[in-house]
């Protein structure tokens, strides 16, 4: 448990030094799609000695509530307006640099193990059909959504959701097919 919450901080503490941030920062794609993402693992990395805690198990009893703000925390951050923000905004990316660790990490973590298959393929289907919407928008746009990125770094970013967005319907037909396999046997 301490070994993973050292190597969550220690991944934290990586992607919000400057030198990091900045490179991570510099080209869209990267930011929407690893930086983020990174950064919402560290916080489940970190998660353990949150969910040791009785604050978590009493507000987080069934896994609904964490998911809904993972949830509503991610879905903040895919808006262009939030990541052109935190670009120019020190509170923005201070911001950032706390909701997707420990307002997202954290509860989905702490979540994921408490609900349902259902409950999880609902929010992958989700997470899907965020990903095509926000690939087209991002693709299909005439106007420049980010102030901070070349219109070519915006369709680039549209495409990655486009993938992101195959690989999960991938991943939920192929866990649907395997779990009646083995409902079979």
């Amino acid at each position: 448990m301490m070994k993973t919450f050292f190597y969550g901080s220690l991944l934290f503490i990586f992607l919000i030094l400057p030198p990091v941030a900045e490179l991570l920062e510099s080209v869209m794609i990267i930011h929407m799609h690893m930086q983020m993402p990174l950064l919402i693992i560290a916080g489940m990395l970190m998660a353990p000695l949150f969910q040791k805690n009785s604050f978590l198990r009493r507000w987080n009893e069934n896994g609904q509530p964490g998911i809904l703000l993972f949830m509503l925390i991610f879905s903040y951050w895919l808006l262009p307006r939030t990541m052109d923000e935190a670009l120019s905004s020190m509170w923005m990316e201070g911001f950032k640099f706390i909701s997707l660790p420990f307002l997202a990490g954290v509860p989905l973590r702490d979540s994921w193990t408490k609900v349902s298959n259902g409950t999880k393929r609902v929010v992958l289907i989700v997470i899907t059909l965020l990903s095509a919407f926000m690939g087209w928008i991002y693709i299909f746009s005439p106007n420049q959504l980010c102030n901070n990125y070349l219109i070519v770094e915006q369709v680039t970013l549209g495409w990655g959701f486009w993938t992101m967005g195959l690989c999960i319907s991938i991943y939920i037909v192929y866990d649907m097919f395997s779990e009646k396999w083995e409902e079979s046997y």
